[in-house]
């Protein structure tokens, strides 16, 4: 099989699996508890968190774990608009954002709140200037994503900072797609909070990451215990958490060699496909990208007739996000960047990661190129 689905889920590094068997078999007690297993496994906890704390610049206490992106999207963009509901109810995000942030902020616009959405250009980026003339006295929360989780654009996240840093708006940044395959500080950036995900950079599911700045609040929104320094109720998922920490610290250690031979594949593969395959077109190319992600137009082409072709053939590509191809649906993000309804129905996502070799892109390309043929009738 060649899994070229990257950005919807990573294989867990084989180093991970070992100290994940190996924390179970010795971490067992629950960290809330006052014994010694349970103490035992309170410092194994914390350490997790000075150690991906130290890793973003940050401090242990402004670190959250949680269950993955949607829980941490939805804790942060509901807890802040929450905490910050005194001052007023206006909130600015974009028209590509993911659908954890996108869901959660129409629950609150059905609550009262008032959501601006800042449009994209043709690359599927965000103008600041609009941003600029959209803020307001009532403005509290700010959420753009660091990268396109269908696209992979990144957005101009050191700019904004910096203009909402002169404010007193929340700025919160949906960093599942980025960290991982970039380095974020958040202090430096003048980031509010993010968030992230163990499983998109190697890790287990079920383990993810909310940065929140000591100098911001968000409200609760799982009740029960008083874990997270009251800010995440339930018994805390340590060793997955352990587990996002080894994949975490493995990641950046190599990050550069990483983004070397991300780099590598992704102009090569973009490369001979726009020379080999006529009517494609890669949608946000003109913009800076993430190496890991391609999404392709396929003019003559039906997006399940690809992806069951491909399958069938052992490859895994997507239709978009994980959360919408399921069920093929239209993606707001391509709508948003101006796609027709055709080739809408013709894009497929073809992401990378590092356990994928040249040998796999030519396999990928020359069957890629068989099923257009035959799909066009050529």
């Amino acid at each position: 099989m060649i899994y070229l689905d990257n950005a919807a889920s990573t294989r867990i590094l084989p180093e991970v699996i070992q100290e994940l068997v190996k924390s179970c078999e010795e971490y067992y007690g629950n960290p809330s508890s006052i014994h010694s297993a349970g103490q035992k496994a309170k410092k194994l906890l914390e350490n997790s968190r000075e150690v991906i704390a130290g890793l973003f610049g940050a401090e242990g206490k402004e670190i959250i774990f949680t269950s993955g992106g949607a829980e941490g999207n939805n804790l942060v963009i509901k807890g802040a608009a929450e905490a910050y509901a005194y001052k007023g109810k206006h909130i600015i995000t974009t028209d590509i954002e993911h659908p954890t942030v996108l869901n959660t902020l129409l629950d609150l616009e059905e609550k009262g709140y008032e959501i601006t959405y800042l449009h994209t250009d043709k690359n599927g980026l965000i103008n600041v200037e609009e941003l600029k003339d959209s803020l307001r006295q009532d403005t509290i929360l700010v959420s753009v994503m660091s990268s396109n989780n269908e696209t992979g654009v990144i957005q101009p996240i050191e700019e904004i900072g910096k203009i909402l840093s002169k404010t007193a708006v929340f700025f919160h940044v949906d960093a599942v797609q980025s960290i991982g395959k970039d380095i974020i500080y958040p202090k430096e950036s003048r980031i509010s909070a993010f968030t992230a995900s163990a499983h998109k950079f190697y890790g287990p599911k079920g383990a993810g990451i909310v940065f929140l700045d000591k100098n911001f609040l968000v409200k609760k929104q799982i009740f029960g215990g008083h874990q997270e320094r009251n800010r995440r109720a339930g018994t805390e998922n340590l060793n997955s958490v352990y587990g996002m920490q080894k994949a975490l610290e493995i990641i950046y250690g190599s990050i550069f060699q990483e983004q070397m031979n991300e780099k590598r594949l992704h102009e090569y593969m973009e490369k001979r496909i726009k020379n080999e395959i006529n009517d494609v077109v890669i949608n946000g190319e003109e913009a800076d990208r993430l190496n890991t992600i391609t999404s392709l137009t396929i003019r003559g082409c039906d997006v399940q007739t690809l992806l069951v072709a491909l399958d069938l053939r052992g490859i895994c590509v997507s239709a978009g996000s994980a959360c919408m191809s399921g069920a093929f649906l239209e993606s707001p993000v391509l709508k948003a960047m101006g796609l027709s309804k055709e080739d809408l129905k013709s894009t497929i996502r073809v992401s990378i990661g590092r356990y994928n070799t040249m040998e796999e892109i030519d396999f990928f390309i020359e069957n890629l190129k068989e099923i257009v043929k035959t799909e066009r009738g050529e």
